[in-house]
């Protein structure tokens, strides 16, 4: 063979190889992503979660939360922390025994491995959020109990 045609022939195998084994960028639509409804075991009131992520992220999950007015999560932890993004509205979190802190659009709250916490809206306003987390390879989020209507309303 000639050392030309040889070579010529060498870097399409490779530029073969590469487009084969080539990623391309996935596009998910909104409506795609269909949220529900949280789990009454989960969530007092009102809360509409929608995924963020597909199976593609491995690991990390994330969420579209928006809380209705009175509306909150249950008691919980995560194994590798919390990222809370609020994206519209006023809410509340606590840590367990902590202060309860006012979170409104724009504000990032970092909820540490291990740490029982809560969020949600206040009584008299909605609040949306992204909840990012990773999992330890077994979950990315412990349950516990329903925060209760004075615990939520405790200042």
């Amino acid at each position: 063979m000639f050392p030309a045609l040889a070579a010529g022939l060498g870097l399409a195998l490779t530029l073969a190889a590469q487009t084969a084994n080539a990623q391309s960028m996935e596009v998910t639509k909104a409506e795609d992503l269909a949220g529900q409804i949280g789990s009454s075991e989960t969530f007092t009131g009102t809360a509409y979660v929608a995924p963020v992520f597909g199976p593609n992220m491995n690991q990390v999950t994330a969420g579209h939360v928006t809380f209705l007015p009175g509306a909150r999560s249950a008691w919980h932890t995560h194994p590798v922390g919390q990222q809370l993004v609020v994206t519209s509205g006023t809410g509340w979190t606590q840590e367990r025994g902590g202060e309860k802190y006012v979170i409104e659009a724009g504000d990032v709250v970092w909820c540490p491995p291990g740490v029982e916490h809560w969020h949600g809206a206040t009584d008299t306003t909605a609040m949306s959020h992204y909840a990012i987390q990773a999992s330890d390879g077994e979950s990315a989020v412990e349950w516990g109990e329903l925060v209760s209507d004075e615990e939520y309303h405790d200042h």
